[in-house]
């Protein structure tokens, strides 16, 4: 990932340059800070008293600065609102970096003290709770956007925040691969081949796996299970799960392997697991084995062969008791392709290999389909005709 530093003004400069000053940002949000209604109409109505002198754009951007403070993300509101902005990063409580289109760069930080705030703002509506006896959250925000959070003291340097932003609508396949390699995946599709999309951190994973299901046929029942909801899924026969943690008041935990044994009663023609890291990885390869063909997920991994092994090792911590040969046995009569992500040059999320699963109870073993750019194999296997 490249990561640039662009220094800028803080966001405290006289208010007529673009920026807000921050004296009176304070004052008003004082001022307003117990008065009841609706918080856009009371800084509205109050920032005269504060900034008498302030017109036209700078009393508008005030105005905002308020509100985001009072009852938003705060100084990370405009970046929520910037389109070209795919991820948010709070370090140290609030040094902020900005992903945008594959590149990392710094951004204004926000005052630490905010911070506090602004996560009790956010998560309270959602039920959620983040303090020294639950100091790490992952919750998914209204607007569909994932925000993960953690605090002292398991956050050594201060609070850590990643928010990352829901993409309305799904990448188009050519954005990961050229037209031969869309035309063999999408004949993975036809096929009804069980696909695992593996992949580093941040490469592109669930944009892919979005990018696949909108390749599929309408009126397929697609039944959509995720820790936190954060795929862009197609319009059409489709129904979306998603886990629940357990709650403060109470409410017991949903966990995602919970969710996959509803989800075949519920009748899916494909079972899509947005990341598969525990337990759900048995009950997921068994519907893969029983008629659920053409399912996908994800899963973190270097390589095709290691994501393998990764949900190898997945299944025996779910199934200790099973003999590893007929964990190898499932694994590769469950799973029939595999395709691996990476980043290129310029930062572009891209396929590097296409790989078809060897059966067999023996160590993981896979054949090249493609390299990310040119078809080098036909696929053998296929769960459905056509």
């Amino acid at each position: 990932m490249s990561r640039t530093r662009h220094d800028g003004p803080v966001g405290n400069g006289p208010a007529g340059n673009g920026s807000v000053d921050a004296v009176m940002l304070d004052a008003l949000c004082r001022v307003v800070a117990d008065v009841p209604g609706d918080v856009h109409d009371i800084v509205r109505d109050h920032v005269g008293a504060v900034a008498p002198l302030l017109h036209g754009p700078p009393r508008e951007r005030l105005v905002a600065a308020a509100v985001a403070r009072l009852a938003g993300f705060g100084g990370l509101e405009d970046l929520l609102a910037d389109p070209t902005v795919d991820e948010i990063l709070v370090n140290r409580g609030g040094e902020v970096w900005v992903e945008r289109h594959g590149e990392l760069v710094a951004a204004d930080p926000i005052p630490a003290e905010s911070v506090p705030v602004v996560l009790e703002r956010v998560l309270a509506p959602l039920g959620r709770r983040l303090d020294r006896t639950s100091p790490i959250v992952d919750a998914r925000l209204p607007d569909g956007s994932r925000v993960c959070a953690v605090i002292a003291p398991i956050a050594v340097d201060g609070t850590a925040i990643s928010v990352r932003r829901l993409r309305r609508h799904a990448l188009p396949l050519d954005a990961f691969c050229p037209a031969p390699v869309v035309a063999a995946l999408e004949h993975v599709l036809r096929a009804g081949c069980n696909v695992v999309i593996s992949g580093a951190t941040s490469s592109g994973k669930t944009s892919f796996l979005a990018a696949m299901l909108a390749q599929l046929p309408a009126d397929e029942r697609v039944v959509v299970l995720e820790d936190t909801a954060e795929l862009s899924v197609p319009d059409g026969h489709v129904v979306r799960l998603e886990a629940r943690a357990s709650t403060a008041d109470g409410l017991r935990a949903v966990p995602l392997h919970e969710l996959v044994r509803t989800a075949l009663r519920l009748r899916p023609d494909r079972l899509v697991v947005g990341e598969v890291r525990g337990d759900e990885v048995l009950a997921m390869t068994q519907a893969m084995n029983t008629g659920h063909d053409g399912s996908l997920s994800t899963c973190h991994a270097n390589s095709p062969s290691d994501a393998l092994v990764r949900l190898e090792t997945l299944i025996m911590q779910a199934a200790p008791s099973w003999p590893l040969p007929a964990i190898r046995a499932q694994l590769s009569r469950s799973i029939d392709v595999v395709v691996h992500l990476g980043r290129a040059a310029g930062a572009a999320r891209r396929v590097v290999a296409v790989t078809e699963v060897i059966a067999g109870d023996g160590p993981p073993a896979v054949r090249a389909l493609s390299d990310g750019v040119r078809v080098l194999a036909p696929l053998r296997r296929t769960r459905r005709s056509g």
